[in-house]
């Protein structure tokens, strides 16, 4: 799928909106992109800066294939600079080489581009550093900030830039982007049922729980969906010794919902009503069985009640 689509179902109202700027010659000097980590902040910040150095631009859109898209996109450019945290912050001496970078003509342009990643982790130095360096500009430049904290960013900063706001990823985009890293799609929508952000799906991907856990529910749900009443004794024998702290025992009843919400929509297609009923009734003890954990009720013993309600 082209880059420019994939963007547009990603961040449609950024991508319309930048994309008239460009046709219209209104790009502004800076830009502050504001949104959750994985909402495609960094991937628009690359297609801008290729917008003003492709060679092979097609229908007003860059091609992604020149040498001058590619190495922009491989951080190859020497026109386009992206700047990242050094270990726990951006510091000011990364800020004054960004300067003096700055304060040079363009290699092989008469415009530069920065891309700063993670804006809010630059120190208080570097902050006022970079603002001296918006009020009084060397030269044509364009400015992205990336921040998944729009409050630590200084208001005179932020007045500098014009910010967008990146929304959750839909649904079906996540899903996609999810597959595209290599996650199986059943994986894939379990993940977007629990979180809206790419790089928090990932991460949870990635987790050697995680992935123990899916499958200790899943097996948990069978038994439950077969009124097998190994589901309580199960609880003691499995649940508990990997379920062990309050956001892992929320996290389990989360995976749980999903695998009836999945059964639920299987139940409605097939046209089977009576168990389409059962399972709307055992998805309300489910809801209650979260509030009672929210309670400080044991899980133990919210999971063994709810088990007992659920196959008798």
């Amino acid at each position: 799928m082209a880059q420019e689509n994939i963007l547009a179902q990603m961040q449609p109202l950024v991508y319309q909106q930048l994309q008239r700027s460009f046709e219209h010659g209104r790009l502004a000097h800076a830009y502050l992109f504001e949104g959750e980590k994985g909402t495609g902040k960094h991937e628009v910040g690359i297609w801008l800066a290729q917008h003003l150095y492709c060679t092979k631009m097609n229908n007003q859109q860059p091609c992604g294939r020149c040498n001058n898209c590619q190495r922009i996109q491989n951080q190859e450019h020497p026109d386009v600079l992206v700047l990242a945290p050094d270990g726990q912050s951006i510091k000011v001496d990364q800020i004054r080489r960004l300067q003096t970078e700055f304060s040079r003509s363009g290699y092989e342009s008469r415009k530069k581009v920065f891309l700063i990643q993670e804006a809010e982790k630059m120190n208080a130095s570097a902050a006022n550093s970079l603002l001296k360096f918006l009020e009084e500009p060397p030269g044509d430049f364009l400015a992205i900030l990336e921040t998944e904290a729009i409050g630590r960013i200084l208001p005179t900063i932020q007045s500098r830039c014009q910010t967008l706001h990146f929304q959750e990823l839909s649904k079906d985009s996540l899903i996609q982007k999810l597959q595209d890293q290599q996650i199986s799609a059943e994986k894939a929508k379990l993940l977007s049922f629990l979180t809206n952000s790419l790089g928090k799906a990932v991460e949870i991907s990635e987790d050697e729980w995680f992935n123990e856990a899916k499958d200790l529910i899943y097996q948990w749900f069978v038994y439950l969906d077969k009124r097998d009443t190994q589901a309580f004794i199960y609880v003691q024998k499995r649940l508990v010794k990997v379920f062990k702290e309050k956001n892992q025992q929320f996290t389990g009843f989360s995976i749980l919902m999903y695998y009836y919400q999945e059964a639920q929509k299987q139940a409605i297609t097939s046209g089977e009503y009576g168990k389409v009923k059962r399972l709307n009734q055992t998805i309300e003890r489910l809801l209650l069985a979260e509030q009672k954990l929210r309670s400080n009720v044991s899980f133990q013993a919210v999971a063994e009640q709810f088990v007992l309600q659920t196959i008798f």
